[in-house]
């Protein structure tokens, strides 16, 4: 393993840190705000950090060189796509907690290779095994004896097909413009449609906000700002295997992050499934072993 390899290793688990530990301020904050609210202030937070953080590099001569249009374009794709998962996501924070939302989000490591078989992609011979086990794993994490699904967990599910969406967004842009400022200009469109629905929807106070400022301030800055620009990063020019399985492991941090500083109480059906997903994601991003050359080992013999 190269020093760019170890580098964009540890920006993704840096990463995955950040968003699972996000879950619980998300959870506060969901007590306090409405989901398009929360989303709007941490987005503005975001965009604000990150358009500071894009003129100094351009200062230094290190911004990017692609064309406006790309980054307009990969603006509007990446944050059309990161509006619908984050504000599913939030909804869903408010009746579900922290651990089992990371969990559910982290299906999306096994989606983003069946979307690749839907696009004609090759995929790994373990993915028969892994979505089979993330259905099994799901119902033990999120299906009451009644065989019902609660309304935060469904939100949730739906939030994980969003990012891999978003996921694959990336994948398709990332090559094309600075990660930074594709980030930037994403946090810029999710500002601007996630203030749309607040205002068409909700009905924000400056006394909810003043009362989740800290949540606020902490998913903007670092899970929005820093966070998603480190997998933009990552995932360019790396192994996709590697930077996604490491990346899913959010749903580890969030699970821990949850029950050290919520005290959220899991049962042992529900941790079984936590077990069982995890499994899964990890089983989807493994490579399938080598053939044997045939032609090499007959001319060994």
């Amino acid at each position: 393993m190269n020093t760019k390899q170890i580098r964009q290793n540890g920006m993704a688990l840096l990463a995955a840190l950040i968003w699972g530990t996000a879950f619980v301020a998300q959870s506060v904050g969901a007590d306090y705000v409405e989901p398009f609210t929360f989303n709007a202030a941490r987005s503005a937070v975001a965009f604000c950090f990150l358009l500071a953080l894009c003129l100094v590099r351009r200062k230094l001569g290190r911004g990017g060189s692609q064309s406006v249009r790309d980054l307009l374009i990969s603006g509007l794709c990446c944050g059309a796509a990161l509006t619908v998962a984050t504000n599913l996501q939030q909804k869903g924070l408010e009746t579900t907690t922290a651990g089992k939302a990371g969990f559910i989000t982290a299906l999306y490591i096994v989606i983003v290779p069946i979307a690749g078989l839907l696009m004609k992609k090759k995929a790994p011979k373990t993915l028969l095994l892994s979505v089979p086990l993330a259905v099994v794993g799901l119902y033990c994490l999120c299906i009451t004896e009644e065989f019902t699904i609660t309304g935060g967990d469904f939100y949730i599910l739906l939030c994980a097909f969003c990012f891999s969406a978003h996921i694959l967004v990336i994948d398709y842009f990332g090559q094309r413009v600075d990660g930074v400022e594709m980030s930037c200009a994403q946090f810029l469109v999710v500002t601007v449609l996630s203030s749309a629905g607040m205002i068409a929807s909700e009905t924000p106070s400056w006394a909810a906000l003043s009362q989740c400022v800290w949540p606020i301030l902490y998913v903007g800055i670092f899970s929005s700002g820093v966070a998603y620009t480190l997998q933009i990063l990552a995932q360019k020019d790396s192994n996709p295997t590697v930077v996604s399985l490491l990346l899913s492991l959010e749903s580890v941090f969030a699970t821990l992050a949850g029950a050290l500083i919520l005290h959220d109480q899991m049962s042992l059906r529900e941790y079984f499934g936590c077990v069982v997903m995890l499994a899964a994601v990890i089983l989807a991003q493994l490579p399938e072993p080598k053939k044997k050359d045939c032609s090499a080992a007959a001319a060994a013999e």
